[in-house]
């Protein structure tokens, strides 16, 4: 599928974090050449809460990245938390996996040198021009060009798809303690407006990570609010420091535009409550590469509406429990007296379940909290 015009590649990456590696292995893997290019240098480190739900590991092996056994720590399913309620419920199929982001990136950078990616590191992106991209001041001459560098995305801008329909944005701190997990269950703990994720990502570590709308609350004003989990941390050895970054929820009007299509990030995305911003990035670098293939960005443009749909539901409704305590309590009452409304709401969020399904789960869902 290599291009007999005088292009210097085919496929050209501008970014190469996670969104990037996985365009770039999935453009490979239709027989493109490809060059990706980033200013930092591997392993690049994000605050996030590392955990890749089922349907993100099914998406992974798509691309040839198998997580299991990869420093990467299983998980079967989702516990809620708040105050002295509990509710969990297992994944219908398959199992998440907590992985360190940086584990994560180096695994991609060998699945993509694996691959044939052509990779530059250390080098500074400064423009996209005509047919091509501008790289420390030179032109390299490209027949797509992938914008995958994150939700400040100079690529977007360079491209003129900066037009949002809709935009917010929360913020989120990380930090990992060692201690071994004490659940096989990915833990979420609710408080009014915040929530701590606690995902095992390894034998002896654990990532702790706060998402609230107020950037000035940190994991140590929030964690005396939890006891238990105060007290089971208290001993534990703090084994990173607190890192911080932005959750945003961005809708963009267009996600290409000429020979340039964006990707992960840089493309939209989902407020991170929902643990499906790596399934989306695996997702749309398949769908991604198939278009290119076929010559025909449109229809990278309606998978990607497409494979947003079921996150971005699955978020409103998360952040309608977020903003309304009594309500949310009422629900985990009811997900406490019937796990198995719990297991049906893991099964639509992982896309095991129909939208049908889901609507006959919410009545039932419904009739509990009116009858507890």
């Amino acid at each position: 599928m290599t291009s007999g015009l005088s292009h210097a590649t085919d496929v050209f990456v501008i970014g190469g974090g996670p969104a990037g590696l996985a365009a770039a292995i999935a453009a490979r893997r239709c027989g493109f050449a490809v060059t990706m290019a980033d200013h930092a240098r591997p392993p690049i480190d994000k605050a996030c809460g590392e955990g890749i739900m089922p349907d993100g590991v099914a998406a992974a092996c798509v691309l040839g990245i198998p997580l299991e056994g990869a420093r990467a720590r299983p998980f079967r399913g989702i516990r809620f938390c708040e105050r002295d309620v509990a509710a969990e419920a297992p994944f219908p199929e398959g199992v998440g996996f907590g992985i360190r982001r940086t584990v994560l990136h180096e695994l991609l950078v060998e699945r993509a040198a694996e691959a044939g990616v052509r990779m530059m590191w250390g080098a500074d992106v400064t423009g996209i021009d005509g047919g091509g991209v501008r790289v420390a001041g030179e032109l390299l001459r490209a027949r797509w060009i992938i914008g995958a560098d994150g939700g400040n995305s100079a690529a977007r801008h360079w491209a003129g798809l900066d037009a949002c329909v809709s935009h917010s944005r929360r913020y989120g701190f990380r930090r990992h303690y060692s201690i071994a997990p004490w659940s096989d269950f990915m833990e979420l703990h609710w408080g009014d407006g915040f929530q701590l994720y606690l995902t095992p990502v390894g034998d002896q570590e654990i990532c702790l990570v706060l998402i609230s709308s107020d950037h000035r609350l940190r994991l140590d004003h929030v964690l005396p609010r939890f006891p238990e989990l105060a007290r089971r941390l208290a001993g534990a050895v703090r084994v990173s420091s607190e890192r911080g970054g932005v959750t945003a929820s961005r809708r963009l009007a267009r996600v290409y535009r000429g020979n340039v299509a964006l990707v992960g990030d840089a493309s939209g995305s989902v407020d991170a409550i929902t643990g499906e911003g790596l399934c989306l990035v695996f997702q749309q670098a398949v769908a991604l590469a198939d278009a290119m293939a076929a010559g025909d960005l449109a229809r990278y443009a309606a998978a990607h509406r497409r494979l947003g749909r079921r996150p971005e539901w699955m978020a409103r409704l998360m952040l309608l429990l977020d903003g309304h305590s009594r309500m949310r309590s009422r629900v985990l009452d009811a997900f406490a007296a019937r796990p198995a409304l719990l297991s049906r709401m893991l099964a639509l969020h992982v896309g095991e379940l129909s939208y049908f399904d889901s609507a006959a789960n919410g009545l039932a869902l419904g009739w509990r909290m009116l009858t507890l």
